[in-house]
C-alpha cells in the first residue's frame, strides 16, 4: 500500500507540474507559485479544522518549519538555475536529490531487499536520465552548483516531511506550506522594494488558467499528503525514490499532450523507471 501511494504522489506531482509549466508559459512563474502556495494553504486549513488536527502534539513542528524553509530555497535555486543554466543541465542533476533520503533512510538502519536496492539505483538514474542531460554544456559551474543546492534541498525535503508525518500529516502539510508563504511574499515584497519594481500582476487571467492553477495548488497537496503517509508504513528509502519519479510523468505529458520530442537518453530514462517501479514494490 505504501508503495503505491507513493507511485501515485508522483504522478500527482507530475501532473502538478506540467500544468504549471502551461500556465507559467503565459503568467510570471513567480505569480503561479505564489497563487500554487496559497491555494495549498487554504485547502490545507479546514482539512486541519475538520479533523481536529490542530490538537496534535507538537512534535512536527520543526520538521514542518524546515521543510518550508528548506523546499523554498530548493524552488528559489532551481529557478535561478535555470535563468543561469540550460533544463539539460538544471534537471538532471537536480533530480539526482532523490538519493538523499535513500542515504539517510539507510543510515538510520532500513535494510531494502536486493530487489529494491536494484529499483532504487534503475530508479535515480532513470529520472536524471529523463531530464535530458546534456553532458556537454559548455557553461560555467554557477548553474551546477545551484541545481546541486536546488536537488539537495528537494531531497531533504522527503526527509523532513516523513519525520514530520510521524506525528501528524495534515500540520506537518500545513504548517510547511504557511511557512513557504509566508518567506516566499516576505522575499518577493523586499526585493520589490529593493529594486523598485511593479508588484507582479495577477489580473487579466482567463478562466482557464485559474482552474489550471487551483489544480496545481491542489495537486502539489495531494502529492505532499500521499507521500507523508505512505512514508509512516513504508521504507523512506523506497517510498521516497517512488514519490521522486514525477519528472518521468511531466516528460511524458509533454510528448504526449504536446508533441515534444523525446531525446533517446530521455526514453532510456523513461524506460530504467518503468523497469525500477515492480523492483521497488516487491518488498
Amino acid at each position: 500500500m505504501a508503495a503505491f501511494l507513493a507511485l501515485f504522489a508522483s504522478v500527482t506531482w507530475g501532473c502538478s507540474d506540467y500544468v504549471g509549466g502551461v500556465v507559467s508559459r503565459r503568467h510570471q512563474p513567480l505569480v503561479v507559485v505564489a497563487l500554487a502556495y496559497a491555494i495549498g494553504a487554504a485547502v490545507l486549513l479546514p482539512i486541519a479544522a475538520a479533523s481536529g488536527a490542530f490538537t496534535s502534539p507538537l512534535g512536527y513542528l520543526p520538521w514542518a518549519l524546515a521543510a518550508g524553509v528548506v523546499g523554498l530555497l530548493g524552488l528559489g535555486a532551481f529557478y535561478r538555475a535555470l535563468a543561469t543554466g540550460t533544463m539539460g543541465v538544471v534537471a538532471p542533476i537536480a533530480g539526482a536529490g532523490a538519493g538523499i533520503p535513500v542515504i539517510v533512510g539507510i543510515a538510520r538502519g532500513e535494510a531494502p531487499s536486493a530487489a529494491q536496492i536494484l529499483g532504487i539505483a534503475a530508479a535515480v538514474v532513470g529520472v536524471i536520465l529523463a531530464g535530458g542531460p546534456e553532458l556537454r554544456s559548455g557553461g560555467t559551474r554557477r548553474p551546477i552548483l545551484l541545481a546541486a543546492l536546488a536537488g539537495g534541498c528537494f531531497g531533504t525535503v522527503f526527509v523532513l516531511l516523513a519525520g514530520g508525518a510521524k506525528t501528524s500529516v495534515v500540520m506537518t502539510l500545513l504548517i510547511m506550506r504557511l511557512t513557504s508563504v509566508v518567506l516566499f511574499l516576505a522575499g518577493v515584497g523586499f526585493f520589490r522594494v529593493r529594486s523598485r519594481r511593479p508588484r507582479m500582476p495577477v489580473r487579466g487571467w482567463p478562466m482557464g488558467d485559474v482552474t489550471r492553477v487551483l489544480f496545481v495548488g491542489c495537486a502539489d497537496v495531494a502529492g505532499n499528503g500521499l507521500y507523508a503517509v505512505a512514508s509512516r508504513s513504508g521504507l523512506m528509502s523506497v517510498v521516497a525514490v517512488l514519490a521522486s519519479l514525477y519528472p518521468a510523468v511531466t516528460v511524458l505529458l509533454a510528448r504526449f499532450l504536446d508533441g515534444e520530442r523525446l531525446r533517446h537518453i530521455q526514453t532510456t530514462g523513461i524506460v530504467l523507471v518503468l523497469a525500477g517501479i515492480p523492483l521497488l514494490a516487491a518488498g
